[in-house]
């Protein structure tokens, strides 16, 4: 283990987990993951090897065939794996969101159905929320399930599907008027529907679309895709908790943890940005001496481990409140802000730190430079985190005039 970022307090079989994960990352992982990047490549090889190590059900309860892990040991897992490539971190997050979802708020017919599947990584998870006018106003979600017998007919367009084509089982929130009167508000005319398909792209079950993949700047190798729905028909037991109305709810719980993941993976991205800054600073030589030795690199340096260390202290600490069965909505937006900021930051000072070869292709500094920027929309903008932070900070502290 590396000196900066560790976590007291973990059991013996945590320790264990989370180093077995590291060496895998270090042998599997970093030495072709930008090789693979570069060539936009679905990393089909890691995946299997992430799926014997029971990364796939790490969350999932043990009466279901899983590890029955907590959210704490899952942050950390994600940590190390976005440390060796942050798109592999989200092609397990996606599955994980619908797992919890299923654990926390599925009939015991669709958690009996689902879970010991997706532990096997037999069924791969996604989730579609966005849409391609929607950004994080999730209240002007238009895609709609109009029932009909015992099925719901489901109509409209989704975006930014992280594993579209390679998931197999996808929860997508729609609106659902039936048994919502005119007027009702937008959060409680909302439903999350399970849907089961092929993997692949083009028509992957009779009125579902998964065009392709969609190209991005960084965050390469996972499939982001849209979710084109034109009259998919859905039977009535793949309501998310077999009640509609209850859609928002159980997405935003979904992505409250999600934002805990998307920390975690801040965290590993500036973690590796530090590994690669602080080696190149002692290799690299100017004037006679390693560039190590110029007290404006150890200034960086030193900026760039306390950030990694902030971070990944807030990760843990949401991770944990959610753990204890607390509201943890506050220190998971600060955790997902801080770290994803802090990443940003800590890769751009290892960049820097690089001068020209950190523009090269050869370096890998260049593809995190690509992909911290997703790690500031994802889950929810800055801009949405602050709104979150600020509101609860208000509840909190309630002036009493």
């Amino acid at each position: 283990m590396s000196r900066l970022a560790q976590t007291h307090g973990l059991t013996d079989v945590q320790q264990e987990i989370v180093s077995t994960v590291r060496d895998f990352v270090d042998k599997e992982i970093i030495p072709v993951a930008t090789e693979l990047e570069h060539r936009d490549e679905y990393p089909q090889q890691i995946v299997d090897g992430l799926k014997e190590l029971g990364l796939f059900g790490l969350m999932i309860p043990e009466e279901y065939g899983g590890l029955g892990e907590s959210l704490l040991t899952y942050a950390l897992c994600v940590e190390e794996i976005a440390r060796g490539w942050m798109s592999v971190s989200g092609i397990i997050n996606t599955h994980f969101i619908v797992a919890y979802m299923l654990k926390q708020h599925g009939t015991q017919e669709q958690r009996d159905t689902f879970l010991p599947r997706m532990a096997a990584g037999e069924v791969r998870g996604a989730f579609s929320m966005s849409e391609p006018a929607l950004g994080s106003d999730v209240s002007a979600i238009t895609s709609k399930a109009v029932k009909d017998g015992d099925e719901y007919v489901l109509n409209g367009q989704k975006m930014w599907l992280t594993n579209g084509g390679t998931s197999t089982l996808v929860a997508v929130l729609v609106r659902s008027d039936e048994g919502h009167p005119e007027g009702t508000a937008a959060h409680k005319s909302m439903t999350t529907f399970l849907v089961e398909k092929e993997p692949g792209f083009g028509e992957v079950r009779p009125g579902l679309t998964i065009p392709g993949k969609i190209d991005k700047m960084g965050y390469k190798g996972v499939d982001t895709t849209e979710l084109i729905m034109d009259g998919l028909r859905v039977p009535a037991n793949r309501v998310l908790g077999g009640v509609t109305g209850r859609g928002f709810y159980q997405m935003m719980d979904g992505v409250e943890v999600g934002r805990v993941n998307v920390a975690a993976r801040g965290c590993g991205v500036a973690q590796r940005a530090f590994e690669l800054g602080v080696r190149y600073a002692q290799q690299r030589q100017t004037f006679g001496k390693p560039i190590a030795q110029h007290q404006a690199i150890q200034f960086k340096l030193a900026e760039m481990a306390t950030k990694v260390e902030a971070a990944h202290a807030m990760m843990v600490n949401a991770a944990r409140k959610k753990d204890s069965g607390e509201r943890n909505d506050l220190e998971a937006g600060m955790a997902k802000y801080l770290a994803s900021e802090y990443c940003k930051e800590v890769v751009e000072d290892a960049f820097r730190i690089h001068g020209g070869y950190g523009f090269s292709k050869e370096y890998e500094i260049e593809r995190l430079y690509r992909e911290a920027p997703m790690l500031l929309i994802g889950e929810g903008t800055a801009e949405i985190q602050k709104m979150i932070i600020g509101r609860r900070l208000l509840e909190e502290y309630r002036f009493q005039g």
